[in-house]
């Protein structure tokens, strides 16, 4: 708790720091000050700064949206995230283990393929729909009439995206040119589409995912102790497993749809955040979404500035710092076990 009274403030401050840096560099650099007249202009619907008419065009339609997507999409990650590794009670855990975003994938490569003149819309309502049918596909399998097994619910996410792997990989041979573009940028993740109808979509599914969490934080810490104990304790835990892991599935499966598949942000910044404050989900949910916030935002300025005046997709620069991250994390638990 502790930790809690001085880690909060800190990360809202570096909130605010990387949303103004987010919103003030691009190809076309916009002092801070010019940036925040710039953001009040927009909220007020007023001239209150002196802002040119050209920087507060880039803010209005390009800046602020990538930058609130971005905000919401890591903060919906690292909450599922949590949730998925509170569930399976292990850290390795992320939100692509229920198969979402390889059902996602599917979607969207299957409506980039054989769908070409369906646009963009039609891609990331593809994209949500085959995400949130897989995992339930996913749920189906591992219940049975005693009850939803862990092991056989990660086997199960294990085997469904194989099978989707197996499917983009045929739709990736059939194929022409400009579909095999389109599928690879939106497979390696990217932000720098970002339209307000997106950022609308995701806040929603921030909004929703966060106040549900917040609801099942304490039956969160019971499941901690196992599953068993859990029950004693009185609840009821298939029903919150497929509450949760539906949940998940929507929160994941629209952040999927806007951005494409960016990965580790689900499982890098829960386990940060429980190293610095232990495992209570009443804390470790919204750090963590203050914190995935953070880190996807740091990331697209990244992708941004790395080959300016060009930019990398996002879900590259995800990879780079979160691979090296689950690497070292992997081998802490294999000390754990050996």
């Amino acid at each position: 708790m502790e930790n809690t009274r001085w880690l909060l403030p800190c990360l809202l401050a570096v909130l605010v720091i990387t949303s103004l840096m987010s919103i003030s560099i691009g190809p076309l650099q916009i002092s801070p000050s010019a940036s925040v007249h710039a953001v009040i202009n927009w909220a007020t619907q007023m001239e209150l700064g002196n802002v040119a008419a050209h920087e507060q065009l880039v803010i209005d339609n390009v800046r602020l949206p990538r930058t609130l997507l971005a905000l919401a999409v890591g903060a919906v990650l690292a909450q599922c995230g949590a949730v998925m590794q509170g569930l399976f009670r292990n850290p390795l855990a992320d939100p692509g283990i229920i198969g979402v975003s390889s059902g996602a994938a599917l979607g969207a490569a299957t409506c980039i393929v054989l769908f070409p003149q369906g646009g963009e819309y039609a891609v990331a309502t593809s994209a949500f729909v085959a995400g949130l049918l897989t995992t339930l596909i996913v749920y189906r399998l591992a219940s049975s009439p005693t009850g939803t097994s862990v092991v056989l619910l990660l086997l199960s996410g294990v085997a469904v995206a194989a099978l989707a792997g197996a499917g983009i990989g045929l739709l990736t041979y059939m194929a022409d040119d400009m579909a095999l573009r389109d599928l690879t940028l939106w497979q390696l993740g990217s932000i720098a589409g970002a339209q307000w109808h997106y950022v609308v979509l995701t806040l929603a599914a921030l909004a929703l995912v966060s106040w549900h969490f917040n609801r099942y934080a304490k039956a969160l810490n019971a499941l901690l102790l196992g599953e068993a104990e859990a029950r004693h304790l009185g609840l009821d835990v298939d029903k919150l497993k497929l509450k949760l892991i539906v949940l998940c599935a929507i929160g994941v499966g629209i952040s999927v749809a806007a951005t494409g598949i960016i990965g580790f942000i689900g499982l890098v910044v829960p386990h940060l955040v429980r190293m610095l404050i232990g495992p209570d989900h009443k804390q470790l949910l919204p750090l963590s979404a203050i914190l995935g916030a953070v880190l996807l935002a740091l990331a697209d300025i990244g992708a941004r500035a790395i080959v300016a005046p060009s930019e990398l997709p996002v879900g590259l620069v995800t990879a780079l710092l979160g691979a090296p991250f689950f690497i070292a994390l992997l081998l802490k638990q294999r000390t754990r076990l050996v």
